[in-house]
């Protein structure tokens, strides 16, 4: 196999993919010039994480953390069983690109399949094939549970979609081998941290709009009260002495009266910056704006005196059809 650098291999609604220069100007440069930890409590796609483990020799050691058992069960399988994940997800994957001009028995499909993984009675590594088949097929590749944990987004209007891609699903296991994949609640990634430790926190956004939420990626959800107590784990890691970097969805941009993250990381620098994403089948409707905080003249991005530094991002902007 070529070497490769590994990528997300789910779509995931606010990957950082694209945000990625914005945040290595962030980086707090004196931990990534040593030996360091790298600690990612809400995972999602790992865009962050890929992209550190490329990049910094120096990361001895690295942590992620989700909520989400599907989510966290589907990266130890790739991590364990690829070869297996891939023989499934290459046969689900022919199967279905015979049915592209039948929309009929390709509903019937995805559908079929979205049912076996809501029984839950498959083994791991079948599960876990399941997610990445719904996460690839459906309908922008949304994750959203109901309170029962039943997965209910609908089919994606996709004809051929990537499935299995083999190459970067090998490269993925083998950078996860250096990493230790938890379950559990965000504050437990407190346990494994070292003296030198970079946090980087991509927690479910907070809904700009009752109808714009996109955080049922748990059957929990993760409301204005878990939001501040996640600043406060924030703040009992600043005064720990570790290094941490947060996004957020700026609701600011969304009513410039709402100042609940300003509030809320009032003790730390905020940076806005600007990103477009699409989040329904029609980018030119819907874009998505990513925010760093204050803004700053030159469009210059000020590292916080503080030992964290907040980066707030995710505005949802309705564009005139």
């Amino acid at each position: 196999m070529k070497n490769i650098a590994a990528k997300p291999f789910l779509k995931w609604a606010g990957g950082k993919t694209q945000l990625i220069q914005q945040i290595e100007n962030q980086l707090p440069k004196k931990i990534l010039g040593n030996n360091f930890t790298y600690i990612e409590p809400f995972i999602g796609s790992g865009a962050v994480l890929f992209w550190m483990l490329e990049q910094f020799p120096s990361l001895e050691n690295a942590v992620i953390n989700d909520i989400n058992t599907d989510l966290t069960n589907c990266y130890i399988s790739i991590k364990e069983d690829v070869e297996k994940i891939i023989n499934i997800l290459s046969g689900w994957q022919s199967e279905y690109h015979l049915l592209y001009q039948n929309d009929t028995e390709k509903k019937e499909y995805y559908y079929e399949k979205r049912t076996l993984f809501n029984l839950r009675t498959s083994n791991q590594t079948t599960q876990s094939a399941l997610f990445i088949f719904l996460n690839r097929t459906c309908f922008n590749g949304l994750y959203r549970v109901n309170r029962k944990n039943e997965f209910n987004v609908p089919i994606g209007s996709y004809k051929k979609p990537l499935i299995c891609n083999s190459e970067n699903l090998l490269a993925v296991s083998k950078v996860l081998q250096r990493v230790k994949i938890l379950n559990g609640d965000y504050t437990d990634t407190l346990n494994y941290a070292s003296e030198n430790t970079f946090f980087y926190f991509d927690p479910p956004y907070k809904p700009l709009s009752e109808t714009s939420s996109f955080n049922s990626y748990a059957k929990d959800e993760f409301n204005d009260s878990e939001q501040i107590r996640l600043k406060d784990f924030c703040a009992q890691l600043n005064d720990l002495n570790y290094k941490w970097i947060l996004s957020n969805s700026d609701v600011k941009g969304k009513n410039p009266n709402d100042n609940f993250f300003d509030d809320l990381y009032s003790d730390f620098n905020i940076y806005r910056v600007n990103a477009r994403r699409s989040i329904n089948a029609n980018p030119n409707n819907i874009f998505l704006g990513v925010t760093f905080g204050r803004a700053f003249r030159f469009n210059l991005f000020a590292r916080s005196l503080q030992k964290g530094f907040l980066i707030q991002s995710l505005t949802l902007t309705q564009i005139a059809a």
